[in-house]
Parts: structure tokens; C-alpha cells; sequence
């Protein structure tokens, strides 16, 4: 099919990744819907994406962390019979500090956002993408699913959940004209930082991180090419092959030491 008669749905489509996998998508003549909670920031992407590629673009603004949310706005795309052939399930967040510590809301808000929406938005977005026999299902992860994560201990497993619920999927759907993608990105410039606490982390100051434009880039070549898993970055890639051969104490230690704050 061509490209122009199909529709791609990106959640967290405001900043970062998400806005620049939005790009790539409206640059390749899909049109798109937006998922994001800033309705300014949306309509802003918006109008620039459709000056520049021609698409159509529609804005919800809505928070993904609230449970209702995934099945609203499934709701809402089916009354306006429109088909959701690439799902980008990127809306996801962190927050730094030990979890005795951190406060119920920002734990379990992590894991109503980077696990419960994107897997009822799968469940939703998936059946309708078999019945047809076309689809693609892009979840953002991070390079943090491949490992434990002191002082951000709940966003690295939320992440390894993703890991392994798109590879699962990944064989589930073998065969189908689906295709589903875990899009893992290591250190990213992006709002994340900032939003989780992390910039001044040896792993923001000292190792330094990519391009939103650059990660994006990988991912979505990954994606459209049909890999399981994609890894932004050589050196992201070689880091998470590693820890596949270290003792776990070790690499806990370690992702400890990179996570932790510096002058």
C-alpha cells in the first residue's frame, strides 16, 4: 500500500523522539495523529508538519497515564472509521532517586504510562492491524531494559517489560503482515533529562547523549526494515551486548555509578 492512504499514531508526539519520529513518518507521506497532554505543543507540531509534507494531522491531547485514556482514544478513532496502520508507542517517563524515597505517584505513574497504556494501546491497536493483515507496532524502550537500574529502578524495569513484551509479540504475530519493533535508544537530548532528574548524571555529563534526530533516525530505519530490536548507536549497542557476559552484581554496580550524580 501506498504510504499516503495510511495513517500513523505516535504518542508522546509533542518533543524528542516522538516529535522526530513524527517528521520521518510525515516526511515519508503518512498521514499522522498525535497523542500528547500539551494541546499548544501539538497544534504546534501540527501546523508545521502539514506546511512541510502536505499530511493530515490530527491532535489529541490527553494523558496516557490515566486509565481510561488508551480505550477513549481508541474509542474516538473508531466513531471517525479511520485505521491506525504504524502504532508508536514512545509517551514514557523516568524519575531519579531511590525508590523507599520516591513518592506512590511517581512510581506508579511511570508504570501506568511506559507499561499499562502501551499495552492496552497494543491490545487495542493490534487485532484490527491482524484483520487486515497490515500493521506496524514501534515501542520505544531504552537501553535501560537490558539491565538493572539503581536509583531509577522502576523506569529500567518498566523498560525490560517492554523489551520483552515486544519480542514476545514479535514471534506471536510471525507471518501475520504485522510487524512489531522494540526501538531501544540509549542516552538521548531530549526533555527526559530534565523531566527525571538525570542531567547532571555521569551518563549526561561525562559519556554524553545523542541527537533526538539521530536516535530517531536509527529507530525508525530499524522499524521500516523490520528488525525485532533496534539499538540507537554503536557504542549503545556494544554496551548492551556486554552486560550479557558480566557478572549481574557487576553490571548492577556499574549502572549504578553511571546513574549517579557528579559535579
Amino acid at each position: 500500500m501506498d504510504s499516503r492512504t495510511q495513517t500513523a499514531l505516535i504518542t508522546g508526539a509533542s518533543g524528542g523522539i516522538g516529535y522526530e519520529l513524527a517528521k520521518l513518518l510525515a516526511r515519508d507521506h503518512y498521514n499522522l495523529i498525535l497523542v500528547a497532554r500539551s494541546t499548544d505543543k501539538l497544534n504546534q507540531v501540527a501546523a508545521e508538519l502539514q506546511g512541510q509534507f502536505g499530511v493530515t494531522v490530527k491532535t489529541v491531547a490527553l494523558d496516557l497515564a490515566a486509565a481510561p485514556a488508551p480505550k477513549f482514544l481508541f474509542d474516538q478513532l473508531q466513531r471517525e472509521g479511520g485505521a491506525v496502520d504504524v502504532l508508536v508507542n514512545n509517551a514514557g517517563f523516568g524519575v531519579f532517586g531511590e525508590f523507599a524515597s520516591m513518592s506512590e505517584e511517581e512510581i506508579l505513574g511511570q508504570i501506568h504510562l511506559n507499561i499499562t497504556a502501551l499495552t492496552h494501546l497494543t491490545r487495542l491497536f493490534l487485532p484490527p492491524m491482524l484483520a487486515r493483515r497490515l500493521g506496524k507496532i514501534m515501542n520505544v524502550a531504552s537501553t535501560a531494559a537490558f539491565q538493572p537500574g539503581p536509583l531509577m529502578a522502576v523506569y529500567y524495569a518498566t523498560k525490560a517489560y517492554v523489551l520483552s513484551f515486544s519480542e514476545a509479540l514479535t514471534n506471536e504475530v510471525a507471518g501475520s503482515g504485522v510487524l512489531v519493533s522494540c526501538f531501544c535508544p540509549g542516552p538521548t537530548d531530549t526533555g527526559f533529562a530534565k523531566r527525571a532528574g538525570t542531567e547532571n548524571s555521569r551518563l549526561f555529563k561525562k559519556i554524553g547523549p545523542m541527537s533526538a534526530e539521530a536516535a530517531a533516525r536509527d529507530g525508525y530505519r530499524g522499524v521500516m526494515a523490520g528488525r525485532t530490536v533496534v539499538i540507537s548507536g554503536m557504542q549503545n549497542w556494544l554496551v548492551a551486548e556486554s552486560v550479557r557476559f558480566a557478572p549481574r552484581k557487576m553490571v548492577t554496580a556499574i549502572s549504578r555509578w553511571v546513574a549517579e550524580k557528579v559535579e
